[in-house]
């Protein structure tokens, strides 16, 4: 199955209504394993604005049932483009600012004030992010982390984008994001 690789400004939805995304962020997963957590960082991606970029090798096939039902039910309406390697991703985005998502992160995901275009790296599930890869990008000045328990290793990967997506959105004002819960009712 080929990947999206597109803008989707202008792009008609089911019902032939245009949908309008001002893309915001950028976030690349670098070698994800568990298709579940890439299916539900493509929903999140389809639901605020935010392409999505993956690394290769991945852990699975794009068209495996997990991950269909996990989230590429909703790939029509996420950027998504798939790179051989970090080079080619880090070309691509070259132009952009870097910041890598990672345990042990020298600074707090919030104390940094987010800019349209930034590029929010995520490790692999098991291995994380290679040492090789935070240096290219500016080590230590560039990472990350996100605050949890003494003790614990890490969250789960599409919790870790869905809490840095949604404080980067929020910062900019959510864009063009609409409350789709009526007050008093619960999301699902």
């Amino acid at each position: 199955m080929a990947i999206i690789d597109r803008d989707l400004l202008g792009v008609l939805d089911c019902a032939g209504k245009a949908l309008y995304h001002a893309r915001m962020f950028h976030v690349v997963l670098h070698e994800p394993e568990i298709p579940p957590n890439t299916g539900n960082i493509i929903r999140l991606c389809a639901n605020t604005g935010v392409t999505l970029h993956l690394i290769e090798p991945l852990g699975f096939d794009l068209d495996k049932r997990s991950l269909r039902r996990a989230g590429l039910d909703y790939h029509w309406m996420a950027a998504v483009t798939v790179y051989p390697d970090f080079a080619e991703c880090r070309r691509a985005l070259s132009h952009h600012r870097w910041f890598a998502i990672e345990t042990g992160g020298t600074q707090h995901y919030g104390s940094v004030v987010y800019q349209a275009d930034d590029v929010l790296l995520f490790g692999s599930e098991t291995r994380g992010l290679p040492a090789a890869v935070i240096e290219e990008i500016g080590g230590a000045t560039q990472q990350l982390s996100i605050p949890m328990l003494a003790g614990n290793r890490s969250l789960n990967l599409s919790n870790s984008v869905a809490v840095v997506v949604y404080e980067a959105w929020r910062q900019m004002g959510f864009g063009q994001g609409v409350s789709q819960t009526p007050a008093g009712s619960a999301a699902t």
